[in-house]
């Protein structure tokens, strides 16, 4: 159970990770600002700011969970699991709040969500 609830855990914060790229330094790629329903170039711009401060929540968040990752496989079980929660559950609420934001954002609320939460509920467990 501890190795299936660390892979979802895992992949959790490679995703974080993964969007700290598109919101941190590939923000004005074409392909990058489509994916997030930007108009055009000249808006990625403007949004630029935005996105790359978002981009360090969601890397913070990914390095949390790997830090508690790596907490509990070192003997650290206390502190690796409150880790792995914490960061956990943050990303799986802030995929909630951004369901309140619009129904055209669905899909990536359950992208960004799903992988914490189910990484959150098994690690509850352990």
């Amino acid at each position: 159970m501890s190795v299936v609830a660390s892979v979802f855990v895992g992949l959790a914060a490679l995703l974080h990770a993964y969007i700290f790229l598109m919101e941190s330094l590939w923000w004005t790629r074409p392909d990058t600002w489509k994916r997030f329903g930007i108009a055009d170039q000249a808006s990625a711009e403007t949004t630029r700011p935005m996105a790359y401060n978002q981009g360090f929540y969601n890397l913070f968040l990914g390095v949390g969970a790997a830090l508690g990752l790596v907490l509990w496989f070192t003997g650290h079980e206390s502190s690796g699991k409150a880790l792995v929660l914490f960061s956990t559950a943050s990303m799986w609420l802030a995929a909630a709040v951004l369901v309140t934001t619009g129904r055209r954002y669905l899909r990536a609320a359950l992208t960004q969500g799903t992988l914490p939460f189910v990484g959150f509920v098994l690690f509850l467990f352990l």
